[in-house]
């Protein structure tokens, strides 16, 4: 067997791995909120206890490379998607809004794990001239697990113990492709000293793509159906406005990857950041009663996405061997980092501009990856 086809071959265990880890979170996502909304919580309250699992992953990811050089990848993933299982099972059978916090961020802490490491796996093992595609890959099986998730809920309910036991149960199918192909991952030897800054030095175009992208992402699953609502459309239509977010991140993946394999990436990065920036402001100016408001979701949330899955094949091309493990932690946590700071930024906007501020903040944080990208591109050519 060839070094390129060993190397695709590897790549199979932990792509079923992602597609299965994003049904779990499909599934989970959902249930805290709408469990505490019914326990009586204000909507601050849940939003306080969702930030929980961001604060976590934030206090972790760093350390994750290191911890998963000493157990192997395939004992980390399959230790944090286990003892993420646990908490949901503890999830199902307690109450509480100051316990739950304390969940969620323990969570955060272990759940990112499968993220974290999957990451490094695919930019160690993957070629450089197919590094794009590959990324696209990983980021069309999550969304179609996360685009599955609630659909798995529908068979299931959202309230009661059954929803949290059945995400446990799903964390078991996440790491069975793991298991049965233990010696095909690879050796993660993270090195350097510089941590967090010596990427952000490095690799600063990449981070900015992250944070556009994880700010961009969450505010649109947190505020497009209430956006919608306040242009005057029903809630059942607000939900069909973010399943057309979804589908689109679902879709345009692959062609962005390739392209990110034939062309510079950084122009592809640029171009994928002004076409978000326009098309997030577009969605204010067009009738939110017409069809083409679908179509300009569709293109939003599938090239918004593929900020992040040129930006992250931008870090493996900067990065090798041991290096990229701490680049792929740094990477995660500012992605996480946008989706924090950018609910309460987008809302604070929405308060004072009304809907326009949502579409006024998103498009500031494209715009400027899309500066950045560019003058990058320019500077070196």
């Amino acid at each position: 067997m060839t070094a390129s086809l060993a190397s695709r071959h590897s790549l199979v265990p932990i792509y079923l791995c992602c597609l299965a880890f994003g049904v779990q979170a499909g599934t989970g996502m959902p249930l805290v909120p709408l469990a505490l909304e019914r326990q009586g919580a204000d909507h601050l309250t849940i939003g306080i206890v969702n930030s929980a699992w961001g604060i976590g992953m934030l206090l972790t990811a760093h350390r994750i490379p290191a911890v998963a050089a000493r157990l192997g990848a395939v004992p980390i993933i399959c230790a944090g998607t286990l003892l993420n299982a646990a908490l949901s099972v503890v999830f199902a059978y307690t109450e509480g809004v100051a316990l739950w916090f304390v969940l969620c961020l323990l969570s955060g802490m272990v759940g990112s794990v499968p993220w974290v490491v999957s990451e490094i796996w695919i930019n160690l093992v993957v070629e450089e001239k197919r590094r794009g595609r590959a990324v696209a890959m990983y980021s069309t099986l999550v969304a179609l697990g996360l685009a599955a998730g609630p659909i798995v809920l529908q068979l299931v309910g959202v309230y009661g113990p059954r929803p949290f036991l059945l995400n446990a149960a799903l964390g078991v199918i996440v790491i069975l492709p793991l298991m049965l192909t233990w010696r095909q991952a690879p050796h993660i030897r993270p090195i350097g000293r510089a941590g967090f800054s010596g990427v952000l030095l490095a690799a600063p175009i990449a981070l900015l793509a992250a944070l556009a992208c994880g700010l961009g992402e969450n505010v649109a699953f947190s505020f497009l159906p209430i956006f919608a609502l306040e242009a005057g459309v029903s809630a059942e239509t607000g939900a069909t406005w973010l399943s057309a977010f979804v589908i689109g991140n679902l879709v345009m993946q692959w062609p962005i990857g390739w392209l990110a394999d034939h062309v510079d990436r950084r122009a592809v990065l640029a171009a994928c950041a002004a076409s978000s920036a326009a098309l997030v402001a577009l969605v204010t100016a067009i009738d939110a009663h017409s069809s083409s408001v679908l179509v300009v979701l569709l293109l939003w949330g599938g090239i918004s996405f593929g900020i992040y899955t040129v930006g992250l094949a931008l870090l493996g091309q900067r990065f090798s061997g041991g290096d990229i493990a701490r680049a792929n932690a740094a990477f995660t946590m500012v992605y996480t980092l946008g989706g924090l700071i950018g609910r309460p930024i987008s809302g604070a906007a929405m308060d004072v501009l009304g809907r326009s501020g949502l579409t006024l903040s998103v498009a500031f944080f494209y715009a400027a990856a899309a500066v950045a990208a560019l003058l990058a591109f320019h500077r070196r050519g």
